[in-house]
Order: structure tokens, then C-alpha cells, then sequence
């Protein structure tokens, strides 16, 4: 996908957010967007699911590679955007393991 258009962000103080969706770029019913959702280990051992976001597209190609779908979403739109997903957290900028052995 394009990047162009997307304005630049202070990476400190993102003004827009890069999520990658399940499979291009849509809207659940409710207006919600459909994004991938990771399971993570939470401070009490438990395992919870949380969203991925990035500061620029590059960032997410970088991390998941080109043929990853994505929405752009302002940054103070993500909580409501996440609503109902199951998304206990969002980690911004993830550094993602590759092949760890």
C-alpha cells in the first residue's frame, strides 16, 4: 500500500497511528476496525490480546513486511476504533522477534 498523503508524525507524540487490519483495509459492522490482535503474556502471567501500532508505514513493513493490509487512524481515535475487540493494551513501534532460536 501507498503511503502517500500520510502526514508526518513526531514518533514521541504520534498525531496519526499505522495498524495492520486481518485482511485489507475495512470496517467491522459496529464501525470498529478489524486489526490484528496478538496475544501477549500480561504483568500477571496471564495471556491477553493487544494491537499493533506503528508510527509510520515504513515502520510496519519493517516489521511485517509489504504485503501487510493497513488503516491510518488519528492517534486519539485508536481506543474508540479498538472498542470491543478484545484489545487489552496497544504496543506502538513493537520490535517483533525474527527466527529467535
Amino acid at each position: 500500500m501507498a503511503s502517500s498523503g500520510m502526514p508526518q508524525s513526531n514518533p514521541s507524540n504520534p498525531e496519526y497511528l499505522v495498524l495492520p487490519t486481518m485482511s485489507g483495509v475495512r470496517l467491522a459492522a459496529d464501525g470498529d476496525v478489524e486489526v490484528t490482535l496478538v496475544p501477549m503474556a500480561g504483568a500477571d502471567g496471564q495471556e491477553q490480546l493487544v494491537a499493533l501500532a506503528f508510527t509510520s508505514v515504513p515502520l510496519l513493513v519493517e516489521a511485517l513486511g509489504e504485503q501487510q493490509p493497513w488503516v491510518v487512524l488519528p492517534s486519539g481515535e485508536v481506543e474508540d476504533a479498538l472498542r470491543g475487540s478484545g484489545a487489552r493494551a496497544v504496543l506502538v513501534d513493537p520490535r517483533l522477534a525474527v527466527d529467535a532460536e
